[in-house]
């Protein structure tokens, strides 16, 4: 079995997310960490349609020194049919210097220029969407200026 086995994914939803001002604490751990408020936001797509309630939701994000920045992110989702869905990601955004620093004046910068992927896990008790329970994903992000944009995928 020399041959690697093949990546199947499948196009979920996508997430859009409004937040708030960060919450900058300070240099801690070689890392400038911000929490960053989740104010709300939506789930569209084929698999599934919802809305990101805006408490208690957040980012805990580390900024290195060269702008990357490591994301620590937990959301709730209330479906369409009214079940709730917890989601906990984590990733990455990293890109040259004068990119990050445009992101980070909230500046509008193409997707393709910077580096921006995560990692997303899912539970929920709503029989309907028990199948989020048995889905590892990934999302391509980009930072507008209003907020996070993700497409996520599931790894088939």
């Amino acid at each position: 079995m020399d041959t690697p086995l093949p990546l199947r994914t499948e196009f979920l939803f996508r997430i859009a997310l409004t937040v708030g001002a960060p919450q900058a604490i300070g240099p801690s751990r070689g890392t400038d960490l911000r929490v960053v408020p989740v104010t709300g936001g939506t789930v569209s797509g084929p698999r599934l349609d919802a809305e990101v309630l805006p408490a208690p939701a957040g980012d805990w994000l580390r900024v290195e020194p060269d702008g990357t920045t490591h994301l620590d992110v937990r959301l709730t989702f209330r479906a369409s049919g009214g079940g709730l869905v917890y989601c906990q990601y984590s990733g990455l955004r990293a890109g040259p210097p004068e990119v990050l620093a445009r992101l980070g004046r909230g500046e509008a910068v193409t997707p393709e220029a910077y580096y921006f992927r995560t990692a997303l896990r899912f539970e929920t008790g709503a029989e309907d969407l028990a199948w989020l329970n048995r889905v590892v994903a990934v999302g391509v992000g980009q930072r507008l200026p209003q907020g996070p944009v993700y497409d996520v995928y599931g790894v088939m």
